[in-house]
């Protein structure tokens, strides 16, 4: 969509939340990875706005997910109070702008700036590791305090897992997954059974960011968390969702620009260390350490295949989608096996 013009959807987003406020200049500040735009707007006054254009997924998704992190935002305990990027309100309501038209319907969310302090290195040693499960455990603590606070979401699995399902129906969906439309529904199949099996739908809902690439937060000097600014994959579900990502964390590969994603970081002993710190703080159980196997499969149909195409660049989604298809959706039997992480944890 290099033919549209963000900067003027932009633009008209601020004239929309506060046309006295003059902007002096809008630059693009995006990742390069994503499809997602992400602008500094500087205005005359000299301060500074960051704003965030969408176009993929639903617009009532969007605006429910904001709503729900602003509510978390306000609502979290000590020490998270500052942790999380708000988004700017204008009355008593979440301000989001929506371009719609014949080529493109898109949101846009303004958030205050926040501070940033340090950025994990791209490989931990063993103490961080551990500093780092203590951390998230914390976290996901504090979000469970919090949970019955919360906004509603519509959002589930099972629904996301039923409309991947609906696409597979639809020209579109036809056309990009004919190939692989078998193996799809298997592992969607394999989900729903396992899922249900598990009756995960009884397990605590709390916030989940989903996305802990060490790109999208910081943290102190002490290695605890800091600050957060990223929420394109964020959801009310298990706990469970985040710790694909803080595998990926913990990696003995650490982060690399060009990447996959595997399941064997799921069995590596330095995932295990962390799993072993974040237990110590808020204790798993062993249906939770059962679901890892679901919610990484999850975590590919739902974000690699159903909107890969939508949130990475078209080179970065082919890859990672081919290699979902011929290598990481077929190895997860075979290559996930619970038992050293139920026996490390006692469980």
């Amino acid at each position: 969509m290099s033919f549209i013009n963000f900067n003027e959807i932009v633009h008209e987003a601020w004239t929309a939340y506060d046309s006295s406020r003059e902007i002096v200049r809008i630059e693009d500040i995006s990742a390069k990875v994503s499809t997602n735009h992400v602008y500094r707007i500087t205005l005359k006054d000299h301060n500074f706005i960051v704003a965030k254009l969408s176009y993929f997924g639903k617009f009532e998704h969007f605006v429910e997910d904001h709503t729900i992190i602003n509510a978390l935002s306000n609502n979290l305990p000590s020490p998270f109070e500052n942790f999380l990027a708000r988004s700017l309100m204008k009355g008593n309501e979440l301000f989001v702008h929506r371009r719609q038209s014949e080529i493109i319907d898109a949101w846009v969310v303004f958030y205050r700036p926040i501070k940033i302090r340090n950025r994990l290195p791209r490989r931990l040693n063993e103490k961080q590791i551990r500093r780092i499960g203590r951390e998230a455990a914390k976290f996901h603590k504090a979000c469970h305090t919090v949970r019955g606070t919360l906004p509603p979401s519509a959002k589930s699995m099972n629904v996301d897992i039923d409309g991947l399902l609906g696409e597979l129906d639809t020209e579109e969906g036809d056309f990009h997954f004919h190939q692989y439309r078998d193996l799809i529904k298997k592992h969607c199949d394999l989900f729903r059974e396992n899922y249900q099996e598990l009756d995960a739908d009884s397990m605590d809902t709390i916030p989940v960011f989903v996305d802990w690439n060490i790109g999208n937060f910081s943290v102190n000097e002490s290695f605890r968390f800091f600050s957060r600014w990223d929420y394109d994959w964020f959801r009310m579900s298990s706990r469970i969702m985040d710790f694909y990502f803080f595998s990926r964390v913990v990696s003995d590969r650490g982060d690399r620009t060009i990447f996959t994603y595997n399941i064997d970081i799921l069995m590596e002993e330095r995932f295990i260390l962390f799993l072993k710190s974040y237990h110590e703080v808020f204790p798993l159980t062993k249906r939770e350490v059962l679901l890892l196997q679901e919610t990484y499969r999850f975590f590919l149909l739902n974000y690699v295949i159903k909107y890969g195409r939508y949130f990475f660049h078209e080179v970065f989604a082919t890859k990672l989608q081919k290699e979902t298809f011929d290598i990481h959706l077929p190895s997860i039997e075979e290559k996930f096996d619970p038992e050293p992480l139920l026996t490390a944890l006692n469980l």
